[in-house]
């Protein structure tokens, strides 16, 4: 029988992941981090720098968005931003020294996280239950 509530527990998992997350960055003594820097920490793990306008498509927020992440990102010393020298609309964001300690972390992480959403599961069940749930979040453009 359908129950009608797949919303309510896609945000219940979303909001148990981000506890998760929350919980396992702040026993390696990494403060201040919430899952939304992580979107932005992890695109600069695999780049020298990106523009606040690249973050915002890859990340999926909006700029005003990006920008008061990024600047708590700076604030905690994570990240530096630069304004382009030929144009001054640009900002390039790129990790700090300290910024790229945090990748074992961020990886460990991920790896714990992953293994406990596909516990259990199959292969074939796995890939079938992230085409489907793509499949409905497409619906929404």
């Amino acid at each position: 029988m359908r129950k009608n509530n797949l919303i309510a527990q896609v945000s219940r998992l979303s909001e148990t992941a981000n506890r998760f997350i929350v919980k396992e960055l702040e026993s390696r003594g990494i403060e201040g981090i919430v899952p939304s820097h992580g979107d932005i920490l992890v695109l600069l793990f695999g780049v020298e720098q990106l523009t606040m306008q690249e973050i915002a498509g890859k990340i999926h927020r909006t700029k005003p968005t990006v920008t008061v992440l990024v600047n708590k990102l700076v604030e905690l010393g994570y990240v530096t931003k630069e304004k382009s020298d030929t144009d001054s609309r640009v900002t390039y964001i790129a990790l700090t020294e300290r910024g790229e300690s945090l990748r074992p972390a961020f990886e460990t992480i991920s790896a714990r996280l992953n293994a406990l959403v596909y516990e259990g599961l199959s292969e074939s069940e796995a890939e079938k239950l992230e085409l489907m749930i793509e499949a409905i979040r497409s619906r929404f453009g």
